[in-house]
């Protein structure tokens, strides 16, 4: 008798359940390879995707996604003037991990969106990317030497934010356009998507981009990574024929 009721409080209880079950994100990318091409200028990767039984729900949700390269060792210099004339290298710091693309698209600001500890939990933004520094670093030079690295990114155009970069459709589907530039390092590329209510990530989903060459660029890049010395040898003895057959054509001339 005892496991009959609790069998019946559990079918009494699936309704509410049904009726509490957090919304499911079901994203995609417009296409899952990139090929890095001689001539290769650009892409522009749409992120979109539906977010499911939130047509039934009375709560209203915000979309954030994000587009994140493969992490890299970086080490950063700062430029100081020596006695007014000069440009030399002054202070420096390393990185362990850093996101060797990172782009974010909204449906609203992110500070609208979330506080910033949900902002940082989830890295939503560019204030709020971990960086990983290497061995101990006063805490504002880090910060000096992080917004100058974040700075650099952005002007490379592999950091952006776009705060309203998020169209939703009838509450339920959703895109973003990301654009790729042409300096992109080639790996794996991993999209998140975040439904956000009430200034809480209530569910997320990833997706992965796969950027990599092939052809006459692949074949440069592994000379450069195997053999090195010849592959340097190579480039200086090429020069060296180039800028002399240059010579003898314009002595022609």
């Amino acid at each position: 008798m005892r496991w009959l009721l609790a069998f019946l409080m559990v079918l009494l209880a699936l309704p509410a359940a049904a009726q509490q079950r957090e919304p499911i994100l079901v994203p995609d990318v417009s296409q899952h390879d990139i090929v890095l091409r001689q001539g290769f200028t650009g892409e522009t990767l749409l992120l979109y995707g539906a977010l499911l039984d939130a047509a039934n729900s009375d709560a209203t949700y915000d979309i954030v996604v994000v587009l994140k390269g493969p992490t890299e060792p970086i080490r950063i210099r700062e430029k100081a003037r020596l006695l007014g004339l000069i440009w030399i290298n002054a202070d420096t710091t390393e990185y362990r991990s850093v996101p060797s693309f990172y782009a974010l698209a909204s449906s609203r600001p992110v500070a609208d969106i979330v506080d910033e500890r949900e902002a940082a939990i989830y890295e939503l933004g560019l204030p709020y990317l971990q960086l990983s520094p290497s061995g101990q670093i006063d805490p504002e030079e880090q910060a000096r030497f992080s917004a100058g690295l974040v700075d650099l990114r952005q002007r490379q155009g592999l950091y952006s934010q776009d705060e309203a970069g998020v169209t939703i459709s009838e509450g339920v589907l959703y895109r973003a356009d990301i654009p790729i530039p042409s300096n992109v390092v080639a790996g794996r590329y991993v999209a998140e998507t975040f439904a956000i209510s009430n200034g809480r990530v209530i569910a997320s989903a990833t997706s992965e981009v796969e950027v990599f060459k092939e052809g006459f660029e692949l074949g440069v890049e592994e000379a450069a990574n195997d053999i090195p010395f010849w592959y340097g040898l190579f480039a200086v003895g090429l020069s060296i024929m180039m800028g002399w057959a240059a010579g003898r054509l314009f002595a022609l001339v």
